[in-house]
Protein backbone atom coordinates (compact mmCIF):
# COMPACT_ATOMS: atom_id res chain seq x y z
CA UNK A 1 0.00 0.00 0.00
CA UNK A 2 1.48 2.99 -1.04
CA UNK A 3 0.12 5.76 1.64
CA UNK A 4 1.27 9.00 1.71
CA UNK A 5 -0.16 10.12 5.06
CA UNK A 6 0.40 12.16 7.59
CA UNK A 7 -1.52 11.65 11.01
CA UNK A 8 -1.62 14.74 13.98
CA UNK A 9 -3.12 13.50 16.87
CA UNK A 10 -5.12 16.35 18.21
CA UNK A 11 -4.31 18.50 21.25
CA UNK A 12 -4.72 17.53 24.90
CA UNK A 13 -8.42 18.09 25.59
CA UNK A 14 -9.76 20.23 28.13
CA UNK A 15 -10.62 17.76 31.50
CA UNK A 16 -9.37 14.83 29.82
CA UNK A 17 -7.00 13.55 33.00
CA UNK A 18 -8.00 10.30 34.12
CA UNK A 19 -10.53 9.67 31.67
CA UNK A 20 -11.25 6.64 29.78
CA UNK A 21 -11.46 8.68 26.54
CA UNK A 22 -12.92 7.60 23.06
CA UNK A 23 -15.77 8.91 22.09
CA UNK A 24 -17.00 11.62 25.07
CA UNK A 25 -16.48 14.37 22.95
CA UNK A 26 -14.02 16.99 25.19
CA UNK A 27 -13.00 20.68 23.87
CA UNK A 28 -9.33 21.86 23.32
CA UNK A 29 -8.12 25.22 23.95
CA UNK A 30 -8.77 27.71 21.28
CA UNK A 31 -4.68 28.46 21.26
CA UNK A 32 -3.55 24.77 21.09
CA UNK A 33 -5.67 24.21 17.75
CA UNK A 34 -4.80 27.02 16.75
CA UNK A 35 -0.77 26.07 17.07
CA UNK A 36 -1.34 22.48 15.56
CA UNK A 37 -3.25 24.27 12.62
CA UNK A 38 0.02 26.66 12.15
CA UNK A 39 2.76 23.40 12.44
CA UNK A 40 0.29 21.62 9.88
CA UNK A 41 0.35 24.81 7.37
CA UNK A 42 4.04 24.80 7.94
CA UNK A 43 4.39 20.97 7.56
CA UNK A 44 2.07 21.19 3.74
CA UNK A 45 4.25 24.15 2.60
CA UNK A 46 7.39 22.70 3.09
CA UNK A 47 6.41 19.64 0.92
CA UNK A 48 4.27 21.55 -1.11
CA UNK A 49 1.41 19.28 -0.20
CA UNK A 50 -2.46 20.04 -0.41
CA UNK A 51 -4.24 22.82 1.63
CA UNK A 52 -6.54 20.02 2.39
CA UNK A 53 -6.89 18.04 5.57
CA UNK A 54 -9.42 15.26 6.56
CA UNK A 55 -10.70 15.10 10.76
CA UNK A 56 -12.39 12.81 13.10
CA UNK A 57 -15.91 14.80 14.09
CA UNK A 58 -14.36 14.62 17.57
CA UNK A 59 -14.56 18.76 18.82
CA UNK A 60 -10.77 18.24 19.82
CA UNK A 61 -9.75 17.19 16.14
CA UNK A 62 -11.88 19.28 14.08
CA UNK A 63 -11.18 22.61 15.83
CA UNK A 64 -7.84 22.19 14.34
CA UNK A 65 -9.50 21.48 10.94
CA UNK A 66 -11.64 24.23 11.45
CA UNK A 67 -8.31 26.56 11.91
CA UNK A 68 -7.27 25.40 8.67
CA UNK A 69 -10.72 25.63 6.75
CA UNK A 70 -10.46 29.45 7.95
CA UNK A 71 -7.22 29.54 6.13
CA UNK A 72 -8.90 28.41 2.78
CA UNK A 73 -8.01 25.02 3.30
CA UNK A 74 -10.46 22.30 2.35
CA UNK A 75 -11.96 20.53 6.02
CA UNK A 76 -13.60 16.82 5.54
CA UNK A 77 -14.95 15.47 8.75
CA UNK A 78 -14.52 11.70 8.28
CA UNK A 79 -16.89 9.21 10.90
CA UNK A 80 -14.30 6.50 10.14
CA UNK A 81 -11.19 8.80 11.76
CA UNK A 82 -13.00 8.27 15.42
CA UNK A 83 -11.16 6.83 18.21
CA UNK A 84 -11.86 3.89 19.16
CA UNK A 85 -15.63 3.37 21.26
CA UNK A 86 -15.40 2.24 24.99
CA UNK A 87 -19.13 1.70 24.75
CA UNK A 88 -20.01 2.19 28.75
CA UNK A 89 -16.35 2.96 30.18
CA UNK A 90 -16.38 5.72 27.68
CA UNK A 91 -16.15 8.98 29.91
CA UNK A 92 -15.71 7.40 32.89
CA UNK A 93 -12.43 7.91 35.33
CA UNK A 94 -10.01 4.76 34.93
CA UNK A 95 -10.25 4.42 38.50
CA UNK A 96 -14.30 3.26 38.47
CA UNK A 97 -13.60 0.90 35.62
CA UNK A 98 -13.71 -2.65 37.16
CA UNK A 99 -9.93 -4.15 37.65
CA UNK A 100 -11.17 -7.11 36.19
CA UNK A 101 -12.63 -6.10 33.11
CA UNK A 102 -10.00 -3.77 32.55
CA UNK A 103 -7.53 -7.18 32.23
CA UNK A 104 -9.83 -8.85 30.18
CA UNK A 105 -9.51 -6.19 27.53
CA UNK A 106 -5.38 -5.87 28.32
CA UNK A 107 -5.45 -10.23 27.93
CA UNK A 108 -7.70 -9.77 24.52
CA UNK A 109 -6.79 -6.44 22.89
CA UNK A 110 -8.24 -7.33 19.61
CA UNK A 111 -11.21 -8.90 20.26
CA UNK A 112 -12.60 -7.96 23.48
CA UNK A 113 -15.35 -4.95 23.51
CA UNK A 114 -14.65 -2.71 26.37
CA UNK A 115 -17.52 -1.13 27.90
CA UNK A 116 -19.59 -3.45 25.05
CA UNK A 117 -17.93 -0.45 22.67
CA UNK A 118 -15.73 -1.65 19.93
CA UNK A 119 -12.95 -4.23 19.50
CA UNK A 120 -9.63 -2.88 18.31
CA UNK A 121 -9.93 -5.10 14.70
CA UNK A 122 -13.49 -3.17 14.37
CA UNK A 123 -10.72 -0.01 14.62
CA UNK A 124 -8.23 -1.11 12.37
CA UNK A 125 -11.09 -2.27 9.40
CA UNK A 126 -12.17 1.81 9.54
CA UNK A 127 -8.97 2.70 9.41
CA UNK A 128 -7.68 0.41 6.77
CA UNK A 129 -10.77 1.61 5.00
CA UNK A 130 -9.53 5.18 4.92
CA UNK A 131 -6.40 4.33 3.99
CA UNK A 132 -7.52 2.11 0.79
CA UNK A 133 -9.32 5.89 -0.13
CA UNK A 134 -6.49 7.71 0.26
CA UNK A 135 -5.46 5.99 -3.08
CA UNK A 136 -1.82 6.77 -2.69
CA UNK A 137 -2.46 10.80 -2.71
CA UNK A 138 -0.77 12.74 -0.17
CA UNK A 139 -3.55 13.52 2.96
CA UNK A 140 -3.08 15.31 5.96
CA UNK A 141 -5.16 13.67 8.59
CA UNK A 142 -5.84 14.59 12.58
CA UNK A 143 -7.01 12.06 14.73
CA UNK A 144 -6.75 10.24 17.98
CA UNK A 145 -4.05 7.91 19.38
CA UNK A 146 -5.57 5.12 18.81
CA UNK A 147 -6.61 5.28 15.61
CA UNK A 148 -2.94 6.77 14.87
CA UNK A 149 -1.41 3.34 16.42
CA UNK A 150 -3.45 1.09 14.88
CA UNK A 151 -2.71 2.38 11.63
CA UNK A 152 1.22 2.77 12.71
CA UNK A 153 0.85 -1.07 12.45
CA UNK A 154 -1.27 -1.41 9.53
CA UNK A 155 1.28 1.06 7.29
CA UNK A 156 4.10 -1.41 8.32
CA UNK A 157 2.29 -4.28 7.93
CA UNK A 158 2.41 -5.54 11.40
CA UNK A 159 -0.17 -7.46 12.74
CA UNK A 160 -1.78 -6.16 16.16
CA UNK A 161 -0.85 -7.12 19.41
CA UNK A 162 -3.01 -9.53 21.24
CA UNK A 163 -2.29 -8.05 24.44
CA UNK A 164 -1.97 -4.73 25.69
CA UNK A 165 1.43 -5.61 26.61
CA UNK A 166 2.68 -5.38 23.14
CA UNK A 167 0.49 -1.97 22.46
CA UNK A 168 2.67 1.20 21.98
CA UNK A 169 2.03 4.63 24.16
CA UNK A 170 0.29 6.64 22.42
CA UNK A 171 1.90 9.23 20.39
CA UNK A 172 2.01 12.94 22.07
CA UNK A 173 -0.92 15.42 21.69
CA UNK A 174 0.22 17.15 18.88
CA UNK A 175 2.42 14.80 17.22
CA UNK A 176 2.80 13.48 13.94
CA UNK A 177 3.17 10.55 11.68
CA UNK A 178 3.92 10.36 8.41
CA UNK A 179 3.12 7.18 7.24
CA UNK A 180 5.03 7.18 3.94
CA UNK A 181 7.86 6.82 6.62
CA UNK A 182 6.03 4.70 9.36
CA UNK A 183 9.52 2.77 10.65
CA UNK A 184 10.38 6.11 11.85
CA UNK A 185 7.50 6.78 14.11
CA UNK A 186 6.42 9.91 15.21
CA UNK A 187 8.30 12.36 13.29
CA UNK A 188 7.51 15.68 14.69
CA UNK A 189 5.14 17.65 17.49
CA UNK A 190 5.51 18.38 21.08
CA UNK A 191 3.34 17.40 23.96
CA UNK A 192 0.03 20.10 24.02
Amino acid sequence: MDLKVCLWRHPRPAGAAGLCLGRTDLPVDGRRARRLAHRIRAWARRERGPREVWTSPSQRCRAVGEWLASWGWRHHVDARLRELDFGQWDGRAWAHIPAEAIAAWCADLRGYRPGGGECLDELARRCAEFLADCGGQRRYVITHGGWMTTAWHLALGRPLPATAAHWPAAPPYGSAIDLAHAGAGVLAGNSQ
